[in-house]
């Protein structure tokens, strides 16, 4: 589906949607995160056609859950989760008509979906749905037995008798030295998994089977054949989708796959589509000076990542966008997004496909902190490694020894010393032996080592300089 055909998709939910915010204007709207535009009506619900569900447009992913000590456990990885402000802000949601969270065993260190259950369970159970994954990355995880321990364990800690959606979780990611079909196979179908949780969902303990895409397309291709043939029914698929990724995912990443084609044949099957990384990482919501400035001008009042929201849930075949959000801060914001969501026009849609064309030509690495890659068996602190260079790739802070400007000796010392701030010498690129155990996790498919080669390499050429 090229951009005409998005276009086609976004028209009828324009109109629509410019109805029903003109009839949900009401005076308690929430007052922080809220425009002049946004926020002053009530939540948007995409309706799931094979259960009937009302699910919220936004939905709260509990990935980066806030810690005792601040921040999220990436920055204080040995501070508990703050559990009392996880209760507040899954009030705070629930309260203004968010209803779709997002969990999976291997969050936060394997405590997310005890810290959700704990939050959720203090509320009817008819008023939320819940999402886990069966994340069975490790082979030592692939047998049946561990694989039915580790669903049996997820209803467990998330104070259920059943799951509204269960994803298999990352298809097409591939483990060690096998392929994606290798490992999709060891990790469902020889241990008969699938069927196993196919049963389940007939038996009433998961309500939608899914899947969550990265890498392979082959993996994701063959998982859409089969629901061609019957063989296997999705109910769900949860994609990335993201303005920058709309048609750069591949030239990003030869890896990835561009998420026009990702929704196009979903939506042209009717499988409702679950969209993470609307932000990717967070880098459509820190963008350039020069991108944000061209932003204020045209909405003065919205923020970058409002932009990008409403690009993610514009799409009628979304069921739900997600967001890892950490702090209360972000929730409102994106709660007064979806209340009710401003589709983007089809004017607004030639913009951001502008401003996708400028930040691709930054060249930064893709990298969406998601953390899979951690922890480092040597200490690397991979994620903050990337999101420093790629901080400086949108500031202009990126110096090029060979060729150097005016400006030249001004970022050079911004990189170095903000990369001697951001990251401690010993978790520093420096340190990379090259032993590719993170490769495998990686979501985008990233050559780790291979950046990390090159980053250490640019930095010796700038100390030198």
């Amino acid at each position: 589906m090229d951009r005409r055909d998005f276009l086609k998709h976004i028209g009828g939910a324009v109109a629509v949607t410019s109805l029903l915010a003109a009839a949900c204007d009401t005076p308690d709207a929430p007052k922080q995160g809220v425009t002049s535009q946004d926020g002053h009506g009530s939540m948007t619900y995409r309706i799931n056609h094979n259960t009937g569900d009302k699910v919220s447009l936004l939905g709260y992913g509990m990935m980066r859950l806030p810690v005792e000590a601040g921040g999220t456990m990436r920055e204080n990885p040995d501070s508990p989760i703050d559990q009392e402000v996880v209760n507040k802000q899954v009030d705070y949601a629930l309260e203004h008509g968010v209803n779709y969270f997002d969990t999976s065993p291997a969050y936060c260190q394997g405590l997310s979906e005890r810290s959700t259950g704990i939050a959720l369970s203090r509320h009817p159970r008819d008023g939320y749905y819940i999402a886990t994954k069966l994340s069975n990355f490790s082979p030592a995880t692939w047998s049946r037995q561990a694989s039915v321990e580790m669903f049996e364990k997820s209803l467990k800690e998330l104070k259920t008798n059943y799951v509204d959606y269960l994803l298999l979780h990352g298809i097409g990611m591939v483990s060690n030295d096998m392929d994606a079909l290798q490992t999709f196979n060891g990790r469902y179908m020889d241990n008969g998994i699938l069927d196993w949780l196919v049963e389940q969902k007939e038996k009433g303990r998961i309500r939608n089977i899914g899947f969550s895409y990265h890498g392979d397309i082959s993996i994701f291709d063959l998982l859409l054949k089969w629901h061609d043939e019957g063989k296997y029914h999705w109910d769900f698929v949860q994609i990335e989708l993201n303005y920058l990724d709309w048609n750069y995912a591949d030239e990003i990443n030869p890896r990835n796959t561009d998420a026009v084609y990702l929704y196009d044949e979903l939506h042209k099957r009717d499988i409702p589509a679950v969209i993470m990384e609307p932000l990717l990482g967070g880098r459509l919501g820190t963008l350039p000076d020069f991108i944000l400035k061209r932003m204020q001008e045209r909405e003065p009042e919205t923020p970058a990542a409002r932009w990008a929201f409403r690009f993610a849930g514009t799409p009628e075949g979304v069921l739900t966008v997600l967001s890892g959000m950490s702090y209360m801060e972000h929730l409102i914001q994106n709660v007064a997004t979806y209340s009710p969501l401003r589709p983007i026009t089809p004017e607004e849609n030639d913009f951001l496909m502008k401003i996708a064309d400028e930040i691709y030509n930054l060249k930064s690495i893709p990298c969406t902190t998601c953390s899979y890659c951690m922890p480092c068996p040597y200490g690397l602190d991979i994620p903050t490694i990337f999101a420093h260079y790629n901080k400086c790739v949108a500031e202009g802070n990126v110096p090029n020894p060979e060729h150097p400007t005016a400006q030249y000796k001004k970022a050079r010392r911004a990189f170095l010393i903000g990369y001697d701030r951001n990251v401690p010498k010993l978790r520093q690129s420096s340190h990379c032996i090259g032993c590719r155990e993170c490769v495998a996790h990686c979501p985008q498919r990233i050559d780790i080592p291979a950046e990390m080669k090159r980053i250490d390499e640019y930095v010796e050429q700038l100390k030198r300089s």
